[in-house]
């Protein structure tokens, strides 16, 4: 039952430091709540989307187990998010943590509610930033919903979004 979740932030945090020590923690607290990683992407760095002045992303994407549900793995994340002193304002603003709930096992839900998880992910298609370290850990993934396998959802992507993998 593969769960996938995106992970991405490109300031540093006031008391965890630098994104990637920031995002790896964030995954060590989810451990604590009953989402333990299996395996994770290197990190990548990235445009912001849109292209904007903003420092560039790291992000990651995480294969996770959980007992809990969609619903309840989506609240883990934010409230990890939350400890972590995110607040939620602007779409696409810089920010020192972002987890996202891409793809639980293959579930598909369109009518979700308030903080109920949309899955897979509404945008996660469009993103390089998540298809390239998604294909890292899922070359033979395809689209919950499209069917599409994701070497083609990459061949679609925009050109004007940069990623590329960090060293060490």
């Amino acid at each position: 039952m593969p769960i996938y979740i995106g992970l991405g932030a490109n300031l540093d945090h006031p008391r965890h430091g630098p994104p990637q020590r920031t995002l790896a923690r964030a995954l060590t607290r989810l451990a604590g709540m009953g989402v333990r990683t299996v395996r994770r992407s290197r990190w990548y760095r990235s445009s912001p989307v849109p292209p904007s002045d903003q420092p560039w992303y790291v992000n990651a994407v995480a294969e996770v187990r959980t007992g809990l549900a969609a619903d309840a793995t989506l609240a883990a994340l934010h409230r990890v998010e939350h400890d972590f002193g995110r607040v939620r304002g602007e779409r696409d603003a810089a920010r020192w943590i972002d987890l996202d709930l891409l793809d639980y096992d293959s579930l598909q839900k369109s009518n979700a509610g308030e903080g109920l998880a949309v899955l897979p992910h509404p945008r996660l298609h469009l993103r390089a930033f998540v298809l390239l370290p998604l294909a890292e850990l899922a070359p033979d993934w395809r689209h919950p919903v499209s069917g599409e396998p994701i070497a083609a959802l990459i061949a679609r992507l925009p050109p004007d979004q940069s990623v590329e993998p960090l060293s060490g």
